[in-house]
């Protein structure tokens, strides 16, 4: 018990050497931005805002299908910025017990599944809640980015004929 006290060694430090050490500060990656999962996350972002962006610009609330075309758009935009983000600052690995592939892939499946209805909602109802060449049914139309298929008219002096 005698040699205890010239065994030991003690060291001092400031508060603000430990702190800083121990926190990590946010950094973006940006090579996750040049890679191609992050180029098709940022076009996905754009897409998603023009698409809500065009539908909300019109009286959508008057028809249910561009509510749910609405409702499609800005859930999956905001789920796609909150993914974008974890990516960004490399937050997905702080939380490495979620398997981050699957995530992405269930969401881009599900985002598909989800678009794909609301582009047949959006394309469905265009004819019928706006007059060809107006506004709004050019904003509806370039919403469910689908070009407005010339369906036969049906041409009266023909069938005279």
């Amino acid at each position: 018990m005698a040699e205890f006290p010239s065994k030991v060694s003690t060291r001092t430090s400031s508060p603000a050497q430990g702190a800083g050490a121990s926190v990590s500060a946010l950094r973006p990656d940006l090579g996750f931005v040049r890679s191609s999962l992050g180029a098709l996350m940022l076009l996905q972002l754009v897409l998603g805002l023009l698409v809500w962006a065009l539908i909300a610009d019109t009286p959508y609330h008057l028809y249910p299908a561009y509510g749910w075309v609405m409702f499609v758009a800005v859930f999956l935009w905001l789920v796609t910025i909150i993914l974008f983000i974890l990516y960004l600052f490399q937050l997905h690995m702080k939380l490495y017990m979620v398997p981050w592939p699957l995530v992405l892939m269930i969401f881009n499946i599900s985002a598909t599944v989800l678009y794909i209805t609301a582009f047949i909602a959006c394309s469905a109802a265009v004819d019928l809640t706006s007059l060809r060449g107006t506004r709004p049914y050019n904003q509806r139309a370039a919403a469910s980015v689908l070009v407005t298929s010339r369906r036969p008219q049906l041409d009266c002096r023909r069938c005279l004929l």
